[in-house]
């Protein structure tokens, strides 16, 4: 059995050694095999250049070179399609989430419970204390597609989400940017997937830090919620 690790980047020069080599360390269930696809999605800090360089010391890692920047429900659909594992998780490259706990988040689906696994920020697990009106937009946006799919997650914008590869081709995803979040889960509800929840940690990053969702989002989210969950 193999894993793929879907790794969307743009401009992480600082922060995308240390969060590969975080993965590449992190321990896997006996019997997974690893396999990385990076997307580079157009970064112009030199991110590019150093992901050329890692990747071709690597036989298990495929990277993926955007002409130009496309968002990163574009790097994921990319990521998707290069996939060869039998199972699909999304890792992000800032370190806000801990790659140790991927193992956790597989266990649903490697023992035949779930098709989908969301990761939660909100079920107690440790995480960083930031900014009180992002945690109240998450509650509201995700209230609203629970609402309007029929399921009860927690944090449907939390980075983890992992897949059976069969249940990813059987989704046409088309957000570009950060709506790919309620896209998806809302299309996974819509097919009828067992969806389980896991609890992760979360680091999260100041915008100072390099922080790159806003608010423009939010509002994007919601047309996303509303559109894919009414109209499919």
């Amino acid at each position: 059995m193999k894993l793929t690790i879907v790794v969307p980047i743009y401009n992480e020069r600082e922060l995308a050694p240390q969060a590969l080599a975080r993965i590449e360390a992190a321990p896997l269930p006996a019997g997974l095999s690893r396999e990385l696809v990076l997307v580079d999605d157009c970064s112009t800090d030199g991110t590019r250049e150093w992901l050329q360089e890692y990747a071709a010391a690597r036989p298990d890692v495929r990277l993926e070179l955007h002409p130009q920047n496309a968002g990163k429900g574009s790097a994921l659909r990319t990521g998707f399609a290069a996939a060869t594992g039998d199972f699909v998780i999304v890792q992000d490259a800032d370190l806000e989430y801990d790659p140790r706990e991927i193992a956790t988040v597989l266990e649903p689906l490697l023992d035949g419970r779930a098709d989908v696994v969301f990761g939660t920020r909100f079920l107690g697990h440790t995480h960083r204390v930031l900014y009180y009106w992002h945690s109240v937009g998450n509650w509201l946006l995700t209230t609203l597609s629970n609402m309007l799919s029929n399921v009860n997650l927690t944090d449907m914008e939390c980075c983890y989400k992992a897949f059976r590869r069969d249940v990813l081709e059987r989704i046409d995803l088309k957000e570009p940017r950060f709506g790919f979040e309620p896209e998806v889960a809302a299309k996974v509800a819509r097919l009828g997937c067992r969806i389980y929840e896991v609890p992760v940690s979360y680091s999260g990053r100041t915008y100072a830090e390099g922080k790159k969702i806003n608010w423009k989002d939010g509002f994007s989210a919601l047309r996303c919620i509303l559109k894919y969950n009414l109209l499919g």
